[in-house]
């Protein structure tokens, strides 16, 4: 399972593209998480984990800032989540989670990703995923364990290298885990901690497949309506 975690922060570095559609689509989930709950990350774990995560990414204050004092005012633009699903190139598996004001938009966006590679857009592929929460921190496993176990904290995995541990928890547990690790050790420091699809399974692809899948994922991450890409290919570094 860790393999296929590592995979996916490669996946997301490699495919995010300029940083102004990084800052953008940040600046979308950060109004969306401000609108729908509290404009203050204190009062709002939602929004207080997600601009945590945008300042492990470099996003800039301003940038932060301004998606949130956005989200205070009045009106402003409707965003609804759309989920797509399908088997990209070499029959990969793959969910494409978005944000949008524009339906119409959005699914001709990622159509065009699917049908200009060749793949196949429909289907249920989640069931072949993992929807987990995953923290990423400096501790030791067995005062770690016992913590999220006296918390009552359903621990599906933990992965330790050299002091280095990946903790995968249900996706529900996020905020139980988080807290109880926090109470625990204070001064923890997260390298990650994000709730995500991982693939049961993983494969390779190479040639020509390779190249086409690389293709459909620099599609999907062009439009700024899509926010994340699942997927069970193991790309190279």
């Amino acid at each position: 399972m860790g393999r296929d975690f590592e995979n996916r922060k490669h996946s997301i570095m490699k495919t995010a593209g300029q940083k102004s559609k990084v800052y953008s689509k940040y600046g979308k989930q950060l109004y969306v998480a401000a609108k729908n709950g509290v404009p203050d990350p204190d009062a709002n774990p939602v929004l207080r984990a997600l601009v945590e995560k945008a300042k492990r990414d470099q996003v800039p204050a301003h940038v932060i800032e301004k998606a949130i004092e956005k989200a205070k005012g009045v009106g402003g633009e409707n965003f609804v989540t759309a989920r797509y699903e399908g088997f990209g190139p070499g029959n990969s598996m793959v969910i494409v989670d978005c944000l949008t004001d524009n339906n119409n938009r959005t699914i001709t966006d990622v159509r065009n990703a699917f049908t200009k590679t060749d793949s196949k857009m429909g289907g249920s592929v989640t069931m072949w995923f993992d929807h987990l929460a995953i923290f990423a921190f400096k501790g030791e496993e067995e005062p770690v364990l016992e913590t999220l176990i006296a918390a009552d904290v359903n621990v599906e995995e933990i992965e330790n290298k050299d002091g280095n541990l990946t903790v995968f928890v249900p996706a529900a547990e996020f905020y139980k885990a988080k807290t109880a690790i926090l109470a625990a050790f204070p001064d923890t420091k997260f390298e990650a901690q994000e709730i995500s699809y991982l693939p049961q399974t993983s494969k390779t692809l190479e040639g020509d497949d390779l190249a086409m899948f690389e293709k459909f994922l620099s599609m999907l991450n062009d439009s700024d309506d899509v926010q994340d890409v699942y997927h069970n290919i193991d790309l190279p570094r």
